[in-house]
């Protein structure tokens, strides 16, 4: 047996080593005492000889001389947070050093080769972006214009991006916008082309309107036989600083301006800008003076006038982003209401936004928005409501509630017509605004109050005309999806017996949309309810000829009769720079009762141009409607079986411009698809894509 020691605590304790058998250690088993050694500490928060609890001695640190607390190893009150020495965090970033991390995030993602696909990377770059936005909003505008440079989205990104041009609304939008989902899906294809469209979201109409409708419609109304004569008159673009003889073919930007000129040669214009305008260019002073001289000879109303006239929008310029001002817009809109008031000599005109009266991207941001961001066009629309008051054309309190509505109103006629107008510029595609919580439909609660005013005209009989600026339908490239699927089904719901009619213009072409019962499920003579027109413009940008409406609508179902267009032939304008004897022509163009109704079998001059009819043009009149309304032989047909009324629908949606491509082969059948679409899902999805222009 050997005896050593073991020091613990400053104490000696024996410890004997006893020798196992056959080996060096004599003992090979020992069993070691109950009792815990007490003298192993001199202190103990509880009992050391307890054999219900393990023993908890009081322990001095010789380093810092501190007793440590009970506390620390109390099995019956264990700390779950450390608040006394936690990790450190590393220190607030500044501003600009979270942009250069954002900027350098950015382009890791571009870089990755884990992120598989532009949209994924796409999405991951709206989430950083995201969080400079809410961080460090002041450095939006700068990281906007450092990845336009990066990516070479623009060779003007200063100018485009900066704080002073769209940065600021680009960084309120994603700032605000759900990146991760259909918001940063909708941003990234729609601005930046790197995601897939998605799909129209899952629409519930659950609890959206008062009442089912009405079945049996109720009678139609009986047509008086008197007829109004509306003018409607859309997109003038006035460009208050066209300068007659500057570059007209400029390489960039809008032309006809003293800043601009064609690269191929910067010192001399290479086709000098017509005093009259010309396709390229928005309409000088001297173009919408000639087109307001000569409607009211053309239409006969020098002296009666027009029993009231309707505007689809569009006063101001084509003038980019950093070119545009508050200011600059308040003058054309000041401009032009006034010479519509002077020359028109019309009843109550019915004016709508359009969306370069928003700046050139047609920024309207919702109200839901924090201060300041939520009121930040209210200058608009209060400036343009003040407008419409000021001209006699509304009332105070239909002004004051479109000053709180964007500009959107209602006007009940005493005539028995309800006039509902909408800023369509909140279901506009490129309006950076629109891509705040896209899944709902209605954000700005313009067709909720669209809604509510349709259902209080059926519940009193009245018929309603609806007008906007952006088209709901077409080609489906102008507006968004979910808005305009939504109002497809109010538009179903209230047709045909309130709603009476429908007017657009924006595109500056001639055309128009019929809707159908059932979100067109069924396109067909049976199921057509209502129909949109959308006006000509006066601008001849791009490509088009200046030209404007006249209809013939009866007094009592006020269904339009017919429709009268006029245009002017920019082409020859050149010609009437040398002298000032003549100035532009506008001369008759078509009637659409005539040019489309000639194989139209049965339907009188006291038949409405409806959408029953204008289905007719596109299809033909089918053996079992012929036998259900009575119609007599010979079957005819229209667009379908004569491809030629086609070739006349081009030539007019031009207002025939020797610019205007012809339409053959797959245009003939994407043209009368697109005159079936009412709504941008139905275009989408429906028709074949890139005839829906003749620019």
């Amino acid at each position: 047996m050997a005896l050593g020691f073991l020091v613990l605590s400053g104490c000696l304790l024996p410890l004997l080593t006893l020798a196992a058998s056959n080996s060096s250690f004599p003992t090979s088993i020992f069993t070691v005492p109950g009792a815990f050694p007490t003298s192993v500490y001199s202190k103990y928060y509880n009992n050391p000889t307890a054999t219900s609890a393990q023993v908890q001695p009081v322990i001095s640190d010789p380093v810092t001389h501190e007793i440590y607390p009970l506390e620390l190893t109390d099995p019956d009150d264990i700390a779950i947070i450390n608040t006394k020495d936690p990790h450190p965090l590393p220190p607030t970033a500044s501003s600009s050093k979270l942009l250069q991390s954002a900027i350098a995030q950015i382009k890791s993602i571009a870089n990755s080769t884990v992120l598989n696909g532009t949209c994924a990377k796409c999405i991951a770059s709206m989430e950083v972006a995201k969080f400079l936005a809410l961080a460090a909003p002041e450095q939006g505008p700068t990281f906007a214009v450092e990845l336009c440079n990066f990516f070479g989205f623009s060779t003007s990104c200063n100018a485009t991006y900066g704080p002073h041009a769209l940065g600021g609304v680009v960084t309120q939008v994603v700032s605000n916008a759900d990146v991760g989902g259909l918001d940063g899906q909708m941003l990234c294809q729609n601005f930046l082309s790197l995601c897939p469209l998605p799909p129209t979201s899952p629409l519930n109409l659950t609890g959206w309107f008062a009442k089912p409708k009405p079945d049996p419609l109720p009678a139609p109304k009986t047509p008086s036989g008197q007829r109004l004569k509306v003018l409607h008159l859309s997109d003038f673009h006035l460009d208050p600083r066209y300068s007659t003889g500057s570059e007209a073919s400029c390489s960039s930007g809008l032309c006809c301006r003293a800043n601009n000129f064609n690269k191929t040669n910067p010192n001399a214009s290479v086709f000098p800008a017509p005093r009259f305008g010309t396709y390229s260019c928005d309409s000088p002073y001297a173009l919408i003076l000639s087109a307001l001289e000569a409607i009211p000879v053309l239409a006969d109303t020098k002296d009666s006038g027009f029993d009231f006239m309707i505007f689809t929008g569009d006063l101001v310029s084509h003038d980019p982003e950093n070119e545009l001002s508050r200011e600059f817009v308040e003058y054309s809109e000041t401009v032009l209401f006034d010479l519509i008031k002077r020359t028109l000599l019309s009843g109550p005109v019915y004016a709508t936004l359009g969306n370069h009266d928003s700046y050139s991207q047609a920024q309207g941001s919702p109200n839901s928005l924090d201060a300041p961001g939520a009121n930040q066009y209210s200058w608009n629309y209060d400036h343009i409501s003040s407008l419409w008051e000021h001209e006699g054309w509304l009332k105070n309190s239909v002004a004051q509630s479109a000053k709180a509505h964007y500009a959107a109103y209602s006007v009940q006629r005493s005539d028995g017509l309800k006039i509902i107008s909408l800023n369509t510029n909140l279901w506009y595609r490129p309006n950076y605004f629109n891509y705040i919580n896209m899944t709902n439909p209605d954000v700005s609660g313009m067709l909720r109050m669209l809604t509510d005013e349709l259902q209080e005209s059926e519940d009193v009989g009245e018929r309603v005309w609806i007008m906007g600026h952006v088209l709901s339908g077409w080609d489906g490239t102008n507006p968004l999806l979910n808005p305009t699927n939504l109002f497809y089904q109010i538009v179903d719901r209230y047709s045909p017996h309130v709603i009476a009619n429908i007017f657009w213009g924006h595109t500056h072409e001639d055309q128009h949309s019929i809707f159908y019962a059932n979100n067109a499920t069924n396109i067909s003579v049976e199921t057509a309810l209502a129909q949109a027109w959308i006006g000509p413009s006066i601008t001849p940008l791009t490509n088009v000829n200046s030209g404007f409406r006249v209809y013939e609508v009866d007094s009592a179902t006020f269904e339009i009769m017919d429709a009268f267009t006029w245009k002017s032939d920019v082409n020859v304008f050149p010609e009437l720079d040398s002298q000032l004897e003549f100035g532009p022509t506008y001369a008759f163009e078509y009637s659409t009762r005539e040019a489309y109704g000639q194989n139209i079998a049965g339907w009188t001059d006291s038949d409405p141009l409806n959408a029953t009819w204008w289905h007719l043009v596109t299809e033909g009149t089918p053996y079992n409607f012929r036998i259900r309304f009575k119609l007599p032989d010979p079957f005819s047909a229209a667009m379908e079986a004569d491809n030629s009324l086609v070739t006349t629908f081009n030539n007019f949606q031009g207002k025939e411009s020797v610019k205007s491509p012809a339409c053959t082969g797959d245009c003939i059948t994407a043209k009368i698809c697109y005159i079936r679409s009412g709504s941008a899902p139905i275009g989408q999805q429906n028709c074949q894509q890139g005839f829906g222009s003749v620019q």
